[in-house]
């Protein structure tokens, strides 16, 4: 798979980003979610989740919307997330990156998403509107 293969689809949820103390309980909230994603440092716990879920955090960032390389993606693989963040860094477009063990997720704050689109494409990335 080269990058000029690569195809990105856009999902239709917008996403919240919310930030818990590190021995907080995952809200049940959480796991009826069509889609989330936990990570849990030494220093924090990150969800994402739509944003239509309210959750009483810590901080919260609204507004994400997230790209999907369509995948599944073979852990050999390397430079998938290296290319698409220069690419959207060379338009000072800030991301938040998501692995999985099948594919990757890219997050783009929402008023940015089409911008971020315009470039992937002309980097001859393809992309899937929900």
């Amino acid at each position: 798979m080269t990058s000029n293969t690569l195809t990105l689809q856009l999902l239709s949820e917008t996403f919240a980003i919310h930030s818990l103390a590190p021995e907080s309980t995952i809200p049940p909230e959480a796991f009826s979610a069509p889609i989330y994603f936990i990570a849990k440092t030494y220093d924090e716990v990150s969800l994402v989740l739509p944003q239509s879920i309210t959750l009483d955090s810590e901080d919260v960032e609204k507004d994400w919307r997230a790209l999907e390389v369509v995948g599944p993606l073979g852990f050999s693989l390397t430079g998938i997330l290296s290319r698409i963040s220069s690419i959207l860094a060379a338009e000072k477009i800030s991301i938040f990156a998501i692995s999985t063990f099948d594919t990757d997720y890219i997050l783009v704050k929402d008023n940015l998403i089409n911008k971020a689109i315009d470039a992937l494409g002309h980097n001859n990335y393809s992309i899937i509107r929900d």
